[in-house]
């Protein structure tokens, strides 16, 4: 082993009070780009929240300010401004410059938070170029400055007030948030809707002063609010929702759900105001209590047959829409991210509150339990129907790993990291696509026609239907109970459509099936949309061309192009074609991929060197359920909405 030398005490480095949040921000807020910028608007705001929770704050307000700043004030009871003896420093400066500080660690100042870790408004404070505290408490207006997380005077005792509560204005630190410091409108307005919806009864508003926007929000039905919201163009079984609160030992449950017409569900599972994507104890005794219920009351009332087995929890969940909230005093979230609640007391509060609640429901609705039956009974018939499909698929060898779909064109690499498929619309495109690929690499699958729309069938019918199966089989990663990410077998799954209405339907159809039925292929980032050229513009000379993705990059590339023949002396004639005003012979309007033939489609779209690919995200999953149901559910009315809303952004519609 080599001597290592140099290293001794020297070489400690100690990262004294907000020092490690601007070293390492990312460990603080997640990232350094747009999620981060505004998760410090978040971390401020749920201090707010929480004194609402708390029932002393009922209105809170987000200002975007037009220097760039963001101010959030509540009128709660207002931060604490007296002195504390363990840091010699008012309670105000020590919970803005000091991590772990805060009134959330059982010391009595809340019984029950959204925030643990006690480093929201330090690490803002860190973060920020500027920031102003003032708080309206004991009689005064109290006020102090910090740069850069670092107290610019004492805190200052202003004019007598009758008013409470909390103002922090704050201006992010553009060399910490390199990639932008506009902090948008619309994040805000989401956020606000949620904690709205969560905590009933409070007022919230955004204004922009930028742009004179602004919303507020008020629900008093709290989270059956939401269930109304989230279920907006899908028809019910019937209208009146289910609704339980009630506090049991130190906890208060609360459960609102409502069943429609969809395939799927929509359950959101929330401990005190925060999102748990990955469920936990309260999830867990919902799920239990909800499938007891049903099969108890179909079962009482005859509508399961006395040799029929049991409804499934997938059975009961087809076309549930519910919110679960729990209100405790220590949330003991699994991970720093707080993706799932581990409190194992609260599986039994939720199972033995919703268990008794929801009885009573269906009692006194017999019309909309016998409903809840029936949809439940049709879904476990489809679910039937669809194992027998599988099994016979499988015993067919369609899914064995030998069995690869006919028309698949796959490539002859078997390593997954360096491997892609193009899903491309038609056989013409797909033999060009066939004929121009990198075969070491590059795998193509035609898709004949417009795929089945998933979002109005179930899997019994999925599975019966050509297109979809070869996508499955192709992928490798296989469905429903048996989907296994690890066995998908491309990195990228690329979806090139025309650029038309139709291509546009066709990726439309794809994006539903891959956010319906392969989320976490999505959630992974291995999906995208291929981008082919909308124009071809052809030099005069060598008749070499430039490939133009969109109307606006045509509009900079003619306009440029002019300019230069301007600077250059050269004649522009102001009567002929722009195109040929920038020095071009001919201008192609490329409206499908079966028009290029196999070089260019290489060249302009499946090139890894000079393609574009628009990578899919979800980054509000509900928004991307409300869409999908829109855009390819049964209502009509809505998409006709939805298109004439839209329309505008589109600048030619090829109809």
């Amino acid at each position: 082993m080599a001597k290592q030398t140099g290293y001794d005490a020297n070489q400690i480095q100690v990262l004294e009070g907000l020092e490690p949040v601007r070293k390492r921000p990312g460990m603080y807020i997640g990232s350094t780009g747009r999620e981060g910028l505004h998760h410090l608007i978040k971390e401020i705001a749920d201090n707010s929240i929480d004194e609402a929770i708390a029932g002393y704050a009922t209105e809170i307000r987000v200002t975007l300010l037009a220097d760039g700043g963001c101010r959030v004030d509540d009128n709660g009871r207002g931060i604490p401004v007296d002195k504390l003896e363990k840091t010699g420093k008012s309670a105000l400066e020590t919970v803005l410059t000091v991590l772990h500080a805060g009134g959330k660690f059982g010391g009595g100042g809340y019984k029950v938070s959204s925030g643990l870790h006690g480093v929201g408004s330090s690490v803002v404070n860190a973060l920020s170029i500027r920031l102003i505290a003032i708080v309206n408490k004991d009689g005064y207006t109290w006020r102090q400055e910090y740069e850069l997380g670092k107290p610019l005077s004492e805190i200052k005792k202003g004019a007598p007030t009758e008013e409470t509560g909390t103002s922090i204005t704050f201006y992010p630190d553009p060399t910490i948030f390199k990639e932008t410091v506009d902090m948008e409108f619309e994040w805000v307005v989401d956020y606000l809707r949620h904690q709205s919806y969560l905590t009933k009864g409070v007022k919230t508003s955004v204004l922009d002063e930028r742009t004179g926007q602004k919303y507020g929000f008020y629900f008093e039905g709290g989270i059956q609010s939401y269930v109304r919201h989230l279920n907006i163009g899908r028809e019910t079984i019937g209208e009146k929702i289910f609704y339980v609160e009630k506090q049991i030992e130190d906890a208060l449950i609360e459960v609102a759900l409502q069943y429609n017409d969809a395939f799927s569900e929509t359950v959101k599972a929330f401990a005190n105001n925060v999102l748990t994507p990955e469920g936990g104890t309260h999830l867990i005794g919902f799920r239990t209590a909800l499938t007891r219920v049903i099969n108890d009351y179909a079962r009482k009332n005859g509508l399961l047959k006395e040799k029929e087995e049991n409804l499934t929890g997938d059975d009961v969940r087809e076309g549930l829409t519910a919110i679960i909230l729990v209100k405790i005093p220590d949330p003991q979230f699994e991970g720093q991210t707080k993706n799932k609640l581990g409190n194992p007391e609260v599986r039994g509060y939720v199972e033995k509150v919703f268990t008794e609640y929801l009885s009573y429901f269906f009692e006194e609705n017999p019309a909309i339990a016998r409903g809840i039956v029936g949809k439940a009974t049709l879904a476990a018939r489809a679910r039937k129907a669809a194992r027998a499909a599988r099994e016979n698929i499988i015993r067919k060898g369609v899914l064995d790993g030998a069995s690869m779909p006919g028309k698949l064109a796959d490539c002859s690499s078997k390593n997954p990291a360096e491997s892609e498929i193009f899903l491309v619309e038609g056989d013409s495109a797909g033999g060009s696509a066939k004929n121009g690929r990198d075969s070491k690499t590059q795998a193509i699958l035609p898709l004949r026609g417009k795929v089945l729309n998933v979002e109005r069938a179930r899997l019994d019918k999925m599975l019966a239907n050509n297109e979809i199966l070869s996508l499955i089989k192709a992928l490798g990663v296989g469905i429903e109970e048996s989907f296994e990410l690890g066995g998908l077998r491309y990195d990228r799954i690329i979806i090139m459509t025309d650029a038309d209405v139709d291509g546009s339907h066709i990726s439309t159809l794809l994006l539903t099936f891959f956010f319906r039925y392969m989320k976490p292929v999505v959630d992974a980032g291995h999906v995208y949309l291929a981008k082919p050229p909308l124009f071809e513009l052809v030099k005069s000379g060598r008749k070499s061309s430039v490939f133009i993705y969109d109307e606006s990059e045509l509009d900079k590339v003619l306009d440029e192009a002019i300019e230069r023949r301007k600077r250059e002396g050269l004649k522009v004639n102001a009567d002929e074609e722009r195109f040929k005003q920038a020095g071009f012979i001919e201008q192609k309007r490329y409206k499908g991929l079966g028009e290029m033939d196999a070089e260019q489609l290489f060249d302009t779209t499946m090139d890894p060197e000079k393609r574009v690919l628009v990578q899919v995200k979800v980054e509000d999953s509900e928004k991307a359920d409300a869409i999908f149901n829109k855009l390819m559910g049964t209502e009509v009315e809505l998409r006709k909405n939805f298109i004439q809303t839209n329309a505008k952004f589109v600048k030619d519609l090829d109809i």
